[in-house]
């Protein structure tokens, strides 16, 4: 790994007298200027200087004034503008503001430097003022638009720490439900390849598919069943009534508001079992917030690391081979709730 030294002009003065100092006693003992620019991380002309005055004047002819262009100057945006442009990234996206552009890319901080202050940028310099700033390119997390904030911000503050001190108080415990579908022909990751050839992956035939559903809770818990198809009613009571199953105590379920789990039969079901199980909705569009979706990030992520399976059999076999496996995780489980959108659990372990 390459170090690389800080910018000298914004050293203190103590640390480049000791620089200086440094640099004569090694141009003394016989290395290059060249040599001891590199080493300290200043311009080698700077280094000549200091020799030549030492050389000619002695210690005390050294000049000790700062020289060269201050950091900062001659740059495009002012300190304003520049803390302008990021308090607008911060909080909007890009068509809030007018600029067609998805996502916060070097195009579109182009645009809204242009926009904003009319000085055309090329994108390898808006490169590095993100750089400068701070920002770094992500893999963005999907957002829905429909979502509803002030839901949200009450399933935070109040529902949820609601539910939370009911479950303590019962010794009840809270599992949080969610489905997900894993395609034999879909692998996440990235392969290596020559430079203008494309890395191949031999894929199985499509449409070889597996659905599961499973709950965890943040005590490490969990619960899992693979099906056939799409989930509807049928299906959903037939995985609430295994997991209710062995419980001892009653089960708060979390889950989307898919329309099987909302089924006049699933309610119906649910009103003969309302001592054993209550089945919770999360805000509308809000999938960040359930703790189970990171288990199938996890799952899919990982399923297939050692090939892709050849049929339907096959791919539930690694499916719930990996589920078995974390059955025996509990700390792994546990885990999930560390993602930063679901830390609002982390202190109401039932």
């Amino acid at each position: 790994m390459a170090i690389s030294l800080p910018d000298a002009r914004q050293l203190p003065d103590d640390i480049l007298e000791a620089l200086r100092l440094r640099a004569l006693h090694a141009c003394e003992s016989g290395f290059t200027e060249t040599d001891v620019a590199d080493v300290l991380g200043v311009a080698r002309e700077t280094v000549s200087r200091w020799w030549c005055a030492y050389c000619s004047e002695g210690l005390d002819g050294v000049p000790g004034d700062r020289t060269g262009r201050p950091v900062g100057s001659g740059r495009t945006l002012s300190d304003q503008q520049s803390e302008h442009i990021q308090q607008l990234i911060d909080n909007n996206s890009p068509d809030k503001l007018g600029v067609a552009c998805p996502l916060w890319s070097r195009r579109a901080v182009r645009d809204l430097i242009r926009k904003e202050f009319g000085i055309r940028m090329p994108i390898r310099t808006v490169g590095e003022y993100l750089k400068r700033w701070g920002y770094t390119a992500k893999k963005p997390r999907r957002h829905a638009r429909d979502q509803n904030p002030v839901e949200v911000r009450r399933w935070l503050k109040r529902t949820y720490p609601k539910l939370a001190q009911k479950a303590r108080e019962e010794g009840a415990v809270i599992l949080w439900a969610d489905e997900v579908g894993v395609a034999a022909d879909a692998f996440p990751g990235y392969g290596y390849a020559r430079k203008g050839q494309r890395a191949t992956l031999e894929v199985p035939k499509p449409h070889i598919r597996v659905n599961m559903i499973s709950a965890i809770s943040n005590g490490g818990l969990l619960r899992f069943m693979t099906y056939k198809g799409t989930m509807d009613a049928a299906l959903f009571i037939v995985f609430l009534t295994r997991l209710i199953r062995g419980m001892t105590r009653k089960v708060y379920l979390i889950t989307d508001r898919l329309p099987a789990h909302r089924a006049n039969a699933v309610q119906q079901w649910l009103g003969e079992h309302k001592d054993q199980i209550e089945v919770v909705e999360l805000p509308a569009y809000s999938p960040e917030l359930n703790a189970d979706e990171y288990l199938n990030n996890d799952m899919k992520g990982n399923v297939k690391a050692e090939g892709l399976p050849q049929d339907e059999e096959e791919l539930r076999s690694l499916v719930q081979s990996f589920m078995q496996r974390l059955l025996h995780l509990p700390e792994h489980i546990m885990s999930y709730f560390h993602n930063p959108w679901v830390q609002y659990v982390i202190d109401s372990a039932v």
